[in-house]
């Protein structure tokens, strides 16, 4: 990297992602770079600043990641050679993101200098939860994360293009169908209103605005599964009717709010 101010954007749902997000931001600091840290949600993609390094860091979804993570980078303002690099979390495989995210962004006339992709534990409805295995994926991801950012300084980092399923793959992922599919799931989410505080901090973290609380939370028709409420409320009291399954989080709400 030639720019050593780094302006970090990143989407998190239940914290596997800013764990390798504030893993590497760690390791940039320890070689002198300054860094800076923004949830996507929360930032408008105009104000970018086009004189610092840009990385980008958010989770696979439906082997791409998230609909309101694509609208936010097809908003990005165009650039002239800004460097900008990406980290995905995924628990399996992803197909449809780093090559078409990598065009993108190139049409928008930015350099892509390195995309990295880290297994990390499964976080949509996983079932009996194996500590750990958990441990174990979320100690490789963190050192894979490390690894990852010291080759992006050294210039040895790569972002490597892909065929033409990827494209289709990408395509499919985006369509209304797949989002209209999750957002009818959404509608089954469910309030255990002796577990529920109406402490509000799902309605702080949903990234789209699909919760409102009347008495309590209420779960609107826009739901895209990031299971950011099912796995950061501190009471545990959100859940989905019909599927029994351990709750993973990675992190507390709070860290994430913090930012």
């Amino acid at each position: 990297m030639s720019i050593k101010t780094i302006d970090f954007y990143f989407f998190s749902g239940s914290g596997n992602t800013y764990l390798v997000v504030k893993e590497m931001a760690d390791l940039f600091k320890e070689e002198g770079m300054e860094v800076n840290l923004f949830r996507i949600e929360n930032v408008n993609p105009e104000d970018f600043d086009s004189s610092h390094t840009i990385g980008i860091g958010f989770p696979v979804a439906a082997q791409s990641t998230y609909k309101f993570i694509w609208d936010f980078f097809e908003k990005l303002p165009d650039a002239q050679g800004t460097e900008i690099f990406m980290v995905d979390t995924l628990a399996q495989i992803s197909g449809g993101l780093v090559g078409p995210m990598k065009k993108l962004l190139q049409k928008r006339g930015y350099k892509t200098i390195g995309s990295k992709e880290i297994k990390m534990p499964g976080n949509w409805f996983p079932g009996e939860i194996n500590e750990t295995k958990n441990k174990e994926l979320i100690s490789g991801g963190l050192k894979e994360a490390r690894e990852y950012a010291k080759s992006l300084i050294d210039g040895q980092a790569e972002w490597k293009s892909q065929s033409f399923f990827s494209d289709l793959i990408c395509s499919v992922s985006r369509s209304g169908f797949a989002w209209n599919f999750f957002a009818k799931m959404g509608k089954k989410f469910q309030v255990d209103r002796d577990k529920c505080k109406q402490c509000n901090i799902c309605i702080k973290l949903c990234p789209i605005g699909n919760i409102e609380m009347n008495d309590y939370p209420e779960f609107l028709g826009k739901c895209q599964q990031c299971m950011r409420c099912i796995s950061l409320c501190p009471t545990e009291a959100i859940y989905m009717k019909g599927k029994n399954s351990d709750i993973y989080r990675a992190v507390k709400a709070g860290e994430l709010l913090k930012i």
